[in-house]
């Protein structure tokens, strides 16, 4: 029995589809853009930090569209730069990422534009285990 928060799992998932709501309070890394589309899904999930692929931005912001969304619900979200891992790749997510936005909510919990995916993820572990 651990006194102290217990350690969230990490879901590595090439699409956030691949969530649900046995996952909330997760770090979800995964391959999908940060459209609406992937946010609604990572809403019913509910995980602590949803990771997507800003899939350059786009149009409107749409690849980014998630993480205003997210916030509105008080969940952390961050993007990667298409241009720094693969889209669809949740593996290529945590080990090549690097962050290129995120909303208050993860900027709260110590992500920052232009570190690496794995250095946020490392974070909240390290936190968790304190």
């Amino acid at each position: 029995h651990r006194d102290a928060m217990t350690k969230p799992a990490l879901r590595v998932v090439d699409s956030i589809t691949e969530l649900d709501a046995s996952d909330a309070g997760c770090l979800a890394v995964s391959g999908s853009h940060g459209g609406i589309s992937s946010a609604r899904f990572a809403l019913a999930a509910r995980p602590l930090l949803s990771v997507f692929n800003d899939a350059g931005v786009g149009r409107d912001a749409a690849g980014i569209a998630a993480l205003p969304f997210l916030q509105s619900h008080g969940l952390a979200a961050l993007t990667v730069a298409h241009t720094s891992a693969r889209i669809g790749e949740a593996r290529s997510t945590l080990e090549d990422g690097v962050v290129s936005h995120a909303n208050a909510a993860a900027l709260a919990l110590g992500a920052r534009p232009g570190m690496a995916c794995r250095g946020i993820i490392e974070i909240l572990f390290e936190r968790s285990a304190a």
